[in-house]
């Protein structure tokens, strides 16, 4: 049985009657701005305090209820820790007149992001390459392809605005203490590393944006495992899926090599990989799920629909895998949760089935009726 923590009332309650019934010779009853009443009262404010910081120590001296730092230190113990805020990167196109500039470090805002250039521009007839990064690191600057972005100051012979020519990715933000503590307690409840299916996907799951992953061994023959990742948080303007093109880590010349988001996981395993594999990673292909639900009767309100949509995208987060397959049951169970009256899912009306090993079922358009 959990230990029950007096709350401050309780306390006070105790001191009070301590005093009173302590052995004071007359003293029957304190008056309310008294030395006895006051004391009684500081000291149950201080025990409080006390109790308090035994309840902080007692929550970090276990990894899953740990926070911040101590949490990471116990992380630290398996190898585990905190992903770091990364900055996106990108590329951007101005107009310019003939033997125009525009040098490495000039400062741009591109849709309200900060963005400094990381070279001096190519210039190629009239057009300015310039390859950018984000000035901060985090998911705020992944910038969609065809953004606008002006100078920060001008530039003699170069117009004020430009496009983004290559959408800037890569930018996450710092891990949050509820998915560091999600893979360190795995990292707790498993063995040694030794290159296992759960390996991989650990090891996956370790890289900066990486929220899911799933390996498949021998997924293109003997000697090769398939990676899967999503982007849920830093991909959310793509619905999490990673922005690149498949493939195996720089520098491997038995496949071709990966881009964007995908080449800098392949990179990321290679540091842990058994020496003999060929890892491909790879963006599940989304294969969307429309649904119909009927019958909801009153049900029927804007903020229903609004929870039962969101209700879906969480349970195909949580359930969802490349050749994966979810269940009635299981959405059944999502939208019941709401606690409506009512309802009847009409479509699908059979278990969605991933068309093959690298599709995965995702949410696709809800349509209601009373």
């Amino acid at each position: 049985m959990p230990y029950s923590r007096p709350t401050l009332t309780d306390l006070r309650q105790q001191a009070l009657q301590d005093v009173q019934s302590g052995g004071i010779p007359g003293v029957v009853q304190l008056l309310r701005f008294s030395v006895l009443y006051v004391l009684s009262v500081v000291l149950a404010g201080l025990a409080h305090l006390h109790y308090g910081y035994l309840d902080w120590i007692a929550q970090q001296s276990v990894p899953w209820t740990a926070t911040d730092e101590y949490l990471e230190a116990w992380g630290a113990l398996k190898g585990i820790y905190r992903k770091p805020a990364t900055v996106a990167s990108g590329q951007i196109s101005f107009v310019v007149t003939t033997g125009a500039d525009i040098p490495s470090g000039t400062a741009l805002v591109v849709d309200g992001v900060d963005v400094i250039t990381t070279a001096d521009s190519v210039v190629s007839g009239t057009t300015a390459i310039l390859a950018c990064a984000a000035a901060s690191a985090g998911a705020a600057g992944n910038i969609a392809l065809g953004a606008v972005a002006t100078l920060s100051s001008p530039v003699a012979g170069v117009q004020t605005t430009g496009t983004v020519s290559v959408a800037f990715t890569g930018g996450a933000d710092e891990e949050i203490d509820s998915d560091l503590r999600t893979r360190i307690m795995a990292a707790y409840a498993k063995g040694g590393e030794s290159g296992s299916e759960a390996d991989f996907v650990e090891w996956a799951e370790a890289v900066p944006g990486v929220t899911r992953a799933w390996a498949n061994p021998l997924g293109f023959g003997a000697g090769s495992v398939v990676v899967h990742v999503m982007f849920d948080t830093a991909r959310s303007a793509e619905g999490g899926f990673p922005q690149g093109t498949d493939g195996a880590r720089a520098g491997d010349d038995r496949y071709a090599a990966a881009t964007g988001d995908q080449l800098l996981v392949a990179n990321a395993l290679y540091e842990n990989q058994p020496v003999e594999s060929l890892v491909i990673v790879c963006s599940p292909v989304a294969q969307p799920v429309s649904f119909v639900i009927a019958d909801l009767g009153d049900d029927n309100t804007s903020d229903n629909r609004a929870e039962i949509e969101a209700a879906l995208t969480d349970m195909f987060r949580r359930l969802s895998a490349p050749g994966g397959t979810i269940h009635p049951n299981y959405w059944n169970e999502a939208i019941a949760a709401i606690g409506l009256s009512q309802f009847n899912v009409t479509t699908p009306a059979a278990p969605v089935t991933a068309a093959n090993v690298g599709s995965m079922p995702v949410l696709g358009t809800v349509e209601f009726s009373a």
